[in-house]
């Protein structure tokens, strides 16, 4: 019996180690699919949700998508500013400090190897920096194709504006961000902005991304503006403008054409100029909107305001005869002298002549308070509400005590200044029979019409109409200023400009206001020549010739048929003594 007992002995120790090896199989196997069910499967605090995210935040990016700026038009459509695809070039410093071909990729990128490393030495220990931004897609392409180490690609959209110089100061520019800065893009910048999408992407070790997962949002593009310019007329403005400021070697020059009926803005230039696609040695001062910020005395094209003056008082007509001899006439200790003894002439030739003496004695008579009311209700030193950065509204004083030359030189238009813009929006008064509107820098729907304001009787403004028709006349101050075909209105103006030492006696501003045609005024355009050189630099010799050119391109561009001034009007007018 005993011997049987050793036998079975072992195989119970036997099965009793199987049993055991099982048992911790077994438990290894539970204890491993319960590990595999906490980490695909249970909801548990380091389980599969808690896995994925810390994946997903080592390799699951995001990034923006950039959105296309608004594009802006002229009246016709034509652009003016677009937005094209770039590619901005960015590192990882971290990963390209050490790399040997720091040399290979500063040749490539253009750029100095000692700047490039410098660059290097101000990131350290971050992880982005730009390397250049805005490349053109194929020049990036080939920089990007050698592989550098940590350097990587950025879709961007950068500015371009088709008709470069010739509207620059108007549309302005945007910055590398693609915000705008100046001009229009700056006064519009909210609605031309587009709003940015988002992307999601996974990325390897190196940062290089190796599947695209989708759109999360998707970028919202910028809204298009149309201005109220035409570009044709803005070109012809532009090279008229250039010719006569070279020409007369003038320091800078600006044009201005409204809608007559309207208030838009059918062009605006200024010169000097700049090149918005080009912006290396820009200066300052070539940029700014001269038409709508620089303010200047308006001179004698303010005249015609106080001839409304005169006629609204009831004690002048344009008829009315004025004694201008012997040429000049003396207001306190000031002396008002006229080129020459023009004797005793009516109103209307007192404006064709421009004669200080007999707007002197104008002055004299009506006071400065009722000058100075019609000044401010056509605007003067009064914003225009143009919402362009930068806009000036001049400036029409009021004092508690007035002297006696100050109180003549209101009527002269000195004491005073305006900007050329708002100087041809007080000139759209007599153009729309007394009714004044706001100017426009965008283009408004057909019929539509921004309310008026009725600033002068429709007589009145009829009868200054044939006054600035005079002037263009055989014996008026703006010959220059006529054009083939049609009749044609205007005042000239020339101001001595000022320095620190009050008026420089050769240094001067000159002026032309003027509308056509005379029978249906379609557009007003004001010219400004700063500082023309020469003996020749009164706004009839410098200025008048460029309202001419101007006014021919802008009334052809209009569709408007040239035509002899109608007769009956013609009649009528000198029945009030309009043509002298």
């Amino acid at each position: 019996m005993k011997a049987v007992s050793r036998k079975t002995q072992p195989k119970k120790t036997a099965l009793w180690r199987l049993y055991l090896v099982v048992g911790l199989l077994l438990s290894m196997l539970s204890l491993l699919i319960g590990r595999v069910l906490s980490l695909q499967i249970l909801e548990t605090e380091r389980g599969y949700a808690f896995l994925q995210n810390q994946g997903e935040a080592r390799s699951l990016r995001s990034a923006e998508i950039p959105a296309y700026r608004g594009v802006i038009t002229d009246r016709r459509g034509e652009p003016l500013a677009v937005s094209t695809p770039v590619v901005s070039i960015w590192a990882d410093p971290s990963r390209l400090a050490d790399s040997e071909r720091v040399p290979e990729l500063a040749q490539s990128l253009g750029m100095e190897l000692d700047e490039l490393k410098a660059k290097l030495v101000r990131y350290e220990g971050k992880r982005f920096m730009y390397l250049q931004r805005h490349r053109v897609p194929h020049e990036a392409r080939e920089i990007l194709g050698k592989r550098f180490p940590g350097v990587y690609g950025e879709r961007e959209y950068r500015r371009f504006y088709p008709a470069g110089e010739v509207a620059a100061q108007l549309v302005g520019f945007t910055n590398v961000d693609d915000e705008g800065i100046a001009g229009v893009e700056l006064a519009y910048d909210e609605w031309l902005q587009g709003a940015p999408g988002k992307k999601r992407y996974i990325k390897d070790l190196r940062g290089k991304m190796v599947r695209d997962i989708g759109v999360v949002k998707p970028a919202s593009p910028g809204k298009d503006l149309r201005l109220s310019i035409d570009l044709r007329l803005q070109q012809l403005q532009h090279r008229e403008l250039r010719k006569a400021v070279t020409a007369a070697n003038a320091e800078s020059g600006s044009v201005v054409t409204l809608d007559a009926q309207t208030g838009e803005i059918l062009a605006m230039v200024n010169y000097p100029v700049y090149n918005p696609n080009s912006r290396k040695n820009m200066k300052a001062a070539n940029m700014r909107n001269r038409a709508i910020t620089d303010t200047y005395e308006p001179g004698s094209t303010m005249k015609t305001m106080t001839l409304v003056a005169a006629l609204e008082s009831g004690r002048y007509t344009t008829t009315t005869m004025i004694d201008t001899a012997p040429g000049w006439i003396r207001v306190g200790p000031k002396t008002y002298k006229d080129p020459r003894n023009y004797g005793e002439v009516t109103l209307s030739r007192v404006i064709e002549k421009s004669s200080q003496v007999g707007v002197t004695k104008m002055a004299v008579e009506l006071g400065h308070e009722p000058i100075w009311e019609v000044f401010q209700r056509f605007g003067i030193g009064e914003p225009m509400g143009t919402g362009f950065p930068g806009e000036s509204s001049g400036m029409l004083p009021s004092r508690p005590r007035w002297y006696s030359t100050e109180k003549i030189s209101l009527a002269f238009g000195y004491g005073i200044t305006t900007t050329p813009l708002q100087l041809a929006r007080a000139y759209t008064v007599f153009a729309a029979g007394g009714l004044q509107r706001p100017v426009s820098l965008l283009a408004l729907d057909d019929g539509e019409l921004p309310p008026a304001e009725r600033v002068i009787s429709e007589d009145v403004a009829e009868q200054v109409l044939g006054v600035l028709h005079a002037v263009t006349g055989e014996h008026g101050t703006a010959r220059k200023a006529r054009v083939g075909g049609f009749q044609v209105g205007g005042k000239t103006g020339t101001v001595r400009k000022v320095g620190p030492g009050g008026y420089i006696e050769d240094s001067h501003v000159a002026l032309f206001a003027g509308l056509a045609p005379v029978n249906d005024p379609r557009v007003v355009t004001v010219v400004v020549i700063n500082d023309p050189q020469g003996e020749n630099y009164g706004g009839g010799a410098v200025a008048a010739p460029v309202f001419s050119a101007v006014t021919r391109g802008a009334l052809r561009l209009l569709g408007v048929t040239p035509s002899e001034f109608p007769q009956e009007l013609a009649v009528n007018r000198s029945q009030r003594g309009g043509a002298a």
